[in-house]
């Protein structure tokens, strides 16, 4: 049996790493490798948690929103970044954006990016979005459009630091480049917003 002094010990301990995780806002792991969410991803059109603008969605202009990223690793070779719906009423989340082979020294994207599948300058790649038909794929972003008194749908921005330069073409899909980045992702971060259509 435990002493109190022991148990005490433990309970310290424990409060001490509890505590830790919320002054370091209990940072989630990558699930391919395990590293800490480090990156810190914003935009000027809406914040963390909030309603996405009707201008960055299907009822709006529907361009892709601007984007802002810090606190990457230094050992970063590129970026690539999906924006996905979990709420969608389909068996996979709904992509909405699929960009990749972004530079090293990038700190964002800027607002109203092409729907072309290679952007110049940088050679930024495009994949295809959930609105891709076999003979006629869609590129680039296609923004909130959710059904109908559906309720609030969360897009994930997921951000994705490599430690290398991944091989892949122009208009691949969200499931081609989460298997040619796996292995390589040195962190991630994430910007969720919202929309609905009642």
């Amino acid at each position: 049996m435990k002493s109190r002094r022991t148990v005490s010990v433990l309970s310290c301990a424990a409060l001490a790493l509890v505590l830790s995780a919320q002054l370091t806002g209990c940072q989630a792991a990558d699930p391919k490798g395990g590293k800490p969410m480090t990156i810190k991803v914003t935009s000027k059109a809406f914040a963390d948690g909030e309603r996405i603008p009707v201008k960055y969605t299907g009822e709006g202009k529907d361009v892709s929103p601007p984007l802002e990223w810090s606190g990457a690793p230094e050992e970063t070779k590129e970026f690539a970044l999906i924006c996905d719906d979990p709420d969608a009423p389909t068996e996979e989340p709904w992509v909405h954006w699929v960009i990749y082979r972004i530079p090293a020294e990038a700190t964002g994207v800027p607002e109203a990016l092409p729907q072309m599948s290679r952007l110049k300058p940088g050679q930024i790649l495009q994949g295809k979005n959930s609105w891709s038909a076999p003979n006629k794929p869609t590129f680039g972003y296609k923004g909130p459009y959710p059904p109908t008194g559906h309720g609030t749908h969360h897009y994930h921005f997921t951000l994705y630091a490599l430690d290398s330069k991944i091989v892949a073409e122009p208009g691949e899909s969200k499931k081609q480049i989460l298997e040619e980045i796996e292995g390589h992702v040195l962190a991630t971060g994430r910007l969720t917003g919202l929309y609905s259509r009642e």
